[in-house]
């Protein structure tokens, strides 16, 4: 797996992974592509605070095109085509087209009021191969209310039966804070029975609007409940069930089956045990509407600009991604906690409560080994 991203999360949506070996230690296996920042939905928590637009300055198709060429030319990663809404680009079906050309596994992340049957045929032409759409309530009140659009859910619906018709993969997201959090056991039951490859819940990153919503945000407490439920779930049910923006998870998950004896190895636990928590500039990039890169969508700190040099340069050289990759330069307890390398704490959310996006993750109630912290200093 590898994911896409709910409306105003463009970056971390899983989408599957590529096969293509890469030898590299350090090489992107998702990029986020913000292709716009248009959007006919005005989202509560939306990372971009995206409204109808245009907005100025967007890289044009030649810049698209030249942008995917760079990537191909050094890497193989999942392309995630959002926004915003993607779809509101003319020249979207051009762009996902080149990348496929290029063998790049093409992706998008629709709104859903754009897809129609004939878009939805569209898309398998060009060879997009999955699609992402967000259910953030288990009803259409509670949905809409959190979208703030009147016929958001019903369009997301009629989206879902669209692509369904023509044979598309798809998968849902689902931005988790107090509005629904209740709800998680009912939207996750929508969602096997609409029959979705993935369910990829995502726990509130207060960025953007969303950073209206801090105090929507649930507890560390609730926050490790959740978490633990989410491990509980994922071999109960017939699709891929696994959070975002919830790094701690592959230390709950490995805490779990350590606790029954169980070693997590690739040979036993698949990807499950190559995922790391935060990905952020080590195997996952966000590329904006302006070509601004950052290490996730939700970490507001440009690290360079494919308008002024190639992303794979940006990739190689960026001092922020350098960070991310140094886990043991991390501050607080994510410096030297023994869960580091598969957690990493969410960098985006340290940044928002803390201003410094090497601090400890805020969310987190683990409380690493004496031995850890001796060992750290040393």
């Amino acid at each position: 797996m590898q994911t896409t991203i709910p409306k105003g999360h463009p970056h971390e949506v899983p989408m599957m992974d590529n096969d293509k070996p890469q030898t590299k230690k350090w090489l992107p296996k998702l990029i986020a592509w913000e292709v716009t920042r248009s959007c006919n939905l005005n989202c509560i928590h939306c990372r971009a605070a995206a409204r109808f637009g245009p907005y100025p300055n967007e890289l044009n198709t030649e810049e698209c095109l030249k942008f995917l060429d760079n990537v191909a030319s050094f890497s193989s990663p999942i392309m995630i085509l959002t926004g915003g809404e993607p779809m509101m680009r003319q020249d979207i079906w051009d762009i996902a087209a080149h990348g496929t050309k290029l063998g790049l596994r093409m992706v998008m992340a629709p709104c859903g009021f754009l897809v129609t049957e004939e878009t939805a045929k569209k898309m398998i032409e060009v060879g997009i191969k999955r699609v992402s759409f967000s259910i953030d309530g288990a009803t259409k009140e509670s949905h809409d209310n959190f979208r703030r659009v009147q016929g958001a859910f019903d369009s997301v619906m009629k989206a879902i039966e669209n692509v369904k018709k023509v044979g598309l993969e798809f998968q849902v997201n689902t931005t988790i804070t107090k509005h629904n959090l209740h709800e998680l056991p009912k939207i996750l039951e929508l969602v096997i029975s609409l029959g979705a490859k993935a369910h990829h819940p995502f726990l509130l990153v207060p960025t953007g609007r969303g950073a209206e919503l801090k105090d929507q945000e649930i507890s560390p407490e609730d926050y490790e409940k959740t978490l633990t439920w989410f491990y509980e779930m994922r071999d109960k049910v017939p699709l891929q069930f696994k959070p975002t923006c919830a790094p701690h998870y592959y230390r709950i998950f490995r805490q779990k089956e350590r606790e029954k004896g169980i070693s997590v190895t690739p040979e036993t636990h698949g990807l499950d045990a190559m995922s790391k928590g935060c990905m952020g500039g080590q195997t996952f990039a966000f590329v904006s509407h302006t070509g601004k890169v950052q290490i996730c969508g939700f970490l507001d700190v440009e690290c360079g600009n494919i308008r002024k040099e190639p992303f794979s340069k940006i990739w190689d050289t960026s001092k922020v991604f350098q960070e991310m990759r140094a886990w043991d330069e991390y501050l607080g307890r994510c410096g030297y906690c023994e869960f580091r390398k598969v957690c990493g704490g969410c960098r985006a959310r340290a940044f928002a409560f803390t201003n410094n996006y090497l601090e400890e993750e805020p969310f987190c109630t683990y409380i690493p080994s004496e031995g850890a912290k001796k060992l750290k200093k040393m």
